[in-house]
């Protein structure tokens, strides 16, 4: 098969999948007009079109559905047989592509980039959201999560970084209400409520000598992204509930002040995962390497 050929039959793949050709486009890292010209070039090989096309959607055609059917696992066995060939290499090179939430995605970057040091013909595509995706049908080398969102049929590997929650509000919201002092005592209408990547509300876990406690938060405003929900709280909308990283600097500035810490209960760590692989590529391989020589040096504070 020619290379020209396969980007035929990866184009498909990618635009079934995604639903559109500016997304699929994006994701090939072609021009939405190239990869229309790959497309079209196909159909008319085959003599079929694969594709309902209006202005506002895009669908695979009957004869499309089963043209995805048939070529998906035969695009995954050269897939498999291209990274035995790279695997042989001894210098790592290609493109690492990893999932993670914007929490992990920040806690990696450090490491990314040493990485990216060390092994120069490396590349990494990093995409940070807040949903929980199929990094397998999405496409992604590896995902990074906190260990207890882990699909059970991945392989995890903690990164050693622990992790802490943290409940904040500002000072001058705090000016004229008295200071919480157990869970019990928070205002629930006034705390800012946080949507979890599966869609559900988070329950506030707290916990201290063995007594664990949820509380339910029932403020007007419903979050799913802590830059907006820090905003927020700094802007005086109520009490929010964080991962001590991303509002760390604020609490040692002063600019937020922490509430129950001695009720703040440490929470699952982050960890890459990935699907089994008879044949791992150079690249994946010392990225693993490295992950595991991160996770075995000393466990660092990151508090603020």
């Amino acid at each position: 098969m020619t290379d020209s050929g396969l980007r035929g039959l990866e184009a498909v793949l990618a635009i079934a999948r995604r639903g559109s050709f500016r997304a699929a486009a994006l994701d090939l890292g072609v021009s939405t007009t190239a990869l229309s010209h790959t497309v079209g070039r196909l159909e008319s090989g085959l003599g079929v079109r694969l594709f309902n096309r209006t202005t506002r959607s895009v669908s695979l055609s009957e004869a499309g559905r089963t043209f995805v059917e048939r070529i998906g696992p035969a695009v995954a066995e050269i897939r498999t047989a291209m990274e035995t060939v790279h695997s042989l290499r001894q210098t790592p090179s290609g493109v690492l592509r990893i999932n993670a939430s914007a929490q992990a995605g920040r806690a990696i970057a450090p490491l990314i980039l040493d990485f990216l040091r060390r092994f120069p013909e490396m590349e990494v595509d990093l995409v940070t959201e807040g949903r929980l995706v199929d990094i397998v049908a999405e496409g992604f080398d590896l995902g990074i999560r906190p260990a207890d969102l882990i699909p059970r049929d991945m392989i995890a590997l903690p990164l050693g970084m622990s992790q802490r929650h943290a409940v904040v509000a500002s000072p001058d919201w705090l000016a004229s209400r008295s200071m919480p002092r157990t869970p019990a005592d928070l205002p629930v209408d006034e705390c800012i409520q946080v949507r979890l990547p599966n869609g559900s509300l988070l329950r506030w876990p707290f916990e201290r000598d063995g007594e664990m406690v949820q509380i339910n938060a029932m403020g007007r405003l419903v979050l799913d992204e802590a830059a907006i929900a820090r905003t927020a709280v700094l802007g005086g909308a109520g009490i929010g509930f964080f991962i001590e990283q991303d509002v760390a600097e604020d609490i040692a500035a002063g600019r937020l002040v922490r509430l129950l810490e001695d009720w703040t209960p440490p929470r699952p760590g982050f960890s890459l995962y990935y699907p089994g692989r008879r044949n791992p590529t150079a690249g994946f391989t010392a990225f693993l390497s490295m992950v595991r020589e991160a996770a075995r040096r000393p466990v660092q504070d990151s508090g603020g």
